[in-house]
């Protein structure tokens, strides 16, 4: 059985303009130890498909409008409040993507990373003292005994990351939830937390769910990556086979928008026509339809549903076996 298992997963958004299906039949299964990356445009429901896991959909405007999601073989949504608690922090946990938003400005960043192991083990505060003290010097954070009593504002927003990880894998969580963690950071510090994370995520055999817009930074990470489009799983496999051969359109203007050619060579950006449609009224058919090059007359009357192509690649497409072989061509491939 695998660790997640997650099956038709629905999301709305009651709005005084209309519903919003933020999420709409999402589907996908993540074994132990494995890293998944979930890509797309904002908007898609990347995120609120992972919220929803552990119940952090404010109810109203939102609710979970349908599906499965089975952890340890227990369904998540249909836990109670009181039993999604002994969950949350121990064995699911989350790194948000603003540290600074997530962290108690008027508490010591030590107390924050003691109190969550506090609340979810049954250890004397002392010793959650002194294991805060251990996962912060885990997570890269320098003289993690005299910086115990610092405050969020003396943390640069790199190190103010490491302490939200510190916090998430306090606890040895099965599962780590990383939604676009290295979104506010430059380049240098983005590499040295995804390697960071990398790192614990071999020591503590944890699996990792990796949320981002950043193709290049899914290669890195992940093993696998499903694509979301509209709320909807276009593309999901193996991130080699992926990224070798596309199968969806999006997923194929996805990676030709990806800077590539060597230093030095300019190379014209190439991009999506058009813009991500009006969750509120979706178009008829597919809902890539009207941005997509390769769009017949079946894309417009109805919604493709993923299909498997082997090795654990799917792909959500009328036209698949049928694009023009240039449209598939290595040029796009990482």
């Amino acid at each position: 059985m695998p660790l997640l298992q997650v099956e038709d997963l629905r999301v709305h958004f009651r709005t005084k303009d209309g519903l919003v299906r933020a999420v709409n039949g999402v589907s996908y299964e993540l074994e132990e130890g494995d890293i998944l990356g979930i890509v797309g445009e904002s908007g898609c429901g990347k995120s609120v498909s992972a919220l929803a896991l552990l119940r952090l959909i404010p109810e109203p405007p939102g609710e979970i409008a349908g599906g499965h999601a089975y952890f340890e073989g227990q369904d998540l949504l249909a836990l109670k409040r009181k039993e999604l608690y002994g969950i949350r922090g121990r064995k699911i946990a989350m790194i948000f993507q603003d540290p600074m938003t997530s962290l108690n400005p008027v508490m010591p960043i030590g107390e924050q990373v003691a109190e969550a192991i506090w609340v979810n083990s049954s250890v004397s505060r002392r010793e959650a003292r002194r294991r805060a003290i251990e996962v912060l010097a885990q997570v890269g954070v320098p003289a993690p005994a005299e910086r115990y009593k610092d405050y969020p504002h003396q943390f640069s927003g790199g190190m103010r990351q490491r302490v939200m990880i510190a916090m998430a894998i306090s606890c040895q969580p099965r599962l780590l939830i990383a939604d676009e963690p290295t979104t506010a950071l430059d380049v240098t510090i983005q590499a040295q937390i995804v390697e960071l994370v990398k790192r614990l995520q071999r020591e503590l055999g944890m699996a990792v769910i990796w949320i981002t817009h950043d193709l290049g930074l899914v290669a890195r990470v992940a093993r696998r990556i499903c694509v979301m489009y509209a709320g909807r799983i276009v593309e999901i496999g193996p991130i080699k086979e992926v990224f070798s051969r596309p199968q969806h359109p999006y997923t194929l203007g996805l990676l030709a928008s990806v800077p590539r050619g060597r230093t030095g060579r300019r190379q014209p950006l190439r991009h999506i026509e058009g813009a991500p449609p009006d969750m509120i009224s979706l178009p008829p058919g597919c809902a890539f339809q009207p941005r997509c090059q390769f769009c017949a007359e079946e894309c417009l009357q109805e919604e493709p549903s993923l299909v498997a192509l082997g090795d654990g690649h799917l792909a959500a497409c009328h036209r698949l076996g049928r694009l023009p072989v240039e449209a598939l061509a290595p040029k796009v491939a990482s």
